[in-house]
């Protein structure tokens, strides 16, 4: 009785604050080819794309069709897809650091417009941040301008061991201050931490947008694209950690960041440490399903099914790299809400199954609330607990088992991905 009681407050709760936002905006469905281009035509797919005409077909079925083949060919050679030349102008700025919102909710207004006024008023400590030019060009500038706010840890809490350190991706349509207490939290056990934004969040995102809409969209080309400049960044990442001395390197990525995160790592041995916070294996069927994602199903329900959707975006779906994930030794933790209404609890026991049937060494944890209000007093902190833990016991376990791991086992592969 008791436990029916908890589970009804706590999806009327987890309802209330995915329906809070009144700015979700229904898009049309786009199929979205020109945003792969360059792979189409590296590739030389476009009569098997598209046939004679090499042209896009205007019709959904034949559109879909075509997809299903690009997302096929993706799979097949997803380290040409994922592969990428390292940027040759990272540098780090030093700014202000920004909110950046995604919703309009005075609370959220009014926090910005404080962070603005100390700001302005010299109160409030500038930041280092990383940038440089993702390998991977979009149609919006600002976008392609990778950003990732740095907490170096100090050289006492360094000293005597390898230089570790963790790239963090928190959630989709993240404020830029989200997930920045676990990366202060590593800089207590050591470890340096790359709170790197997702492609078109905060100050990544174009001026059109209140939300970071254009990185998970009825437009299934541009998603598909979002999540392939998101898993090039975090390598970027690393390649720019190995230039400044680092040897060992995990990745945290919570929701989308968790897709995101899953398969950078299954594409980069150099991830040893993942912590995944809220996962699952198939893309489509998370955004078909979840509650935080009901506006892009409205706009692609007259055209598809479920399973349609979840083939179409297997080629960015964890399930899709598993065996090359698992090809390498990673320490990895997978955290699940059993209340959760956006990542459903049985995609989230999938993932678990899938893991054990590919002989992974994990862990999962489970926390008593859903998917936002893991955000809350007091499942953040129970989240937070469980996050800080096994990132610090995972790289000391690494840092015993190898204290000066770190060569760049992955060069080849960069070179190989553009040739």
């Amino acid at each position: 009785m008791l436990r029916k009681v908890y589970a009804d407050w706590m999806y009327r709760w987890e309802t209330a604050l995915t329906t809070r936002d009144e700015n979700r905006i229904v898009r049309p469905l786009e199929w979205g080819f020109d945003w792969l281009d360059d792979y189409i035509d590296r590739r030389n797919l476009r009569s098997k794309l598209f046939g004679p005409s090499q042209l896009p077909s205007p019709t959904d079925s034949a559109a879909q069709q075509a997809m299903l083949r690009l997302g096929a060919d993706i799979v097949e050679n997803s380290d040409t897809f994922f592969g990428y030349r390292t940027p040759d102008d990272f540098r780090l700025e030093e700014r202000h650091p920004q909110l950046f919102p995604t919703n309009v909710r005075p609370e959220t207004l009014q926090k910005d417009a404080t962070l603005r006024q100390r700001a302005a008023a010299g109160k409030l400590a500038k930041a280092q941040f990383l940038r440089f030019t993702s390998p991977v060009r979009t149609m919006h500038p600002e976008n392609d301008q990778v950003n990732a706010r740095w907490y170096p840890a100090t050289a006492e809490k360094q000293a005597g061991k390898p230089k570790q350190a963790i790239i963090v991706m928190p959630q989709w349509n993240a404020d830029a201050f989200s997930h920045n207490a676990l990366c202060a939290l590593f800089n207590r056990f050591g470890i340096s931490a790359l709170r790197l934004s997702k492609p078109y969040h905060d100050i990544r995102r174009p001026a059109e947008l209140e939300r970071s809409d254009y990185a998970v969209s009825a437009n299934i080309g541009r998603t598909i694209s979002a999540c392939r400049q998101a898993v090039i960044d975090i390598r970027c990442c690393l390649d720019w950690l190995e230039s400044e001395g680092y040897e060992q390197f995990g990745v945290l990525g919570t929701s989308l960041g968790s897709c995101y995160a899953f398969i950078a790592s299954a594409h980069d041995a150099r991830l040893r440490v993942n912590a995944f916070n809220h996962a699952a294996m198939n893309f489509g069927d998370v955004v078909w399903t979840g509650q935080s994602t009901r506006h892009i199903r409205e706009a692609l329900e007259p055209v598809m099914t479920q399973a349609g959707l979840a083939e179409l975006w297997r080629c960015i779906s964890p399930i899709s790299y598993l065996e090359k994930f698992a090809a390498a030794t990673k320490k990895v933790l997978v955290v699940h809400a059993t209340y959760d209404l956006t990542f459903r609890a049985e995609f989230s026991l999938q993932v678990l199954e899938r893991f054990r049937a590919a002989g992974l060494d994990f862990v999962s944890k489970v926390l008593p609330c859903g998917h936002y209000t893991t955000g809350e007093t007091p499942y953040k902190f129970i989240d937070g607990w469980y996050l800080g833990s096994f990132v610090y016991s995972a790289f000391r376990s690494i840092r015993e088992a190898q204290p000066t791991a770190g060569a760049r086992h992955n060069e080849h592969l960069h070179e190989m991905a553009v040739d």
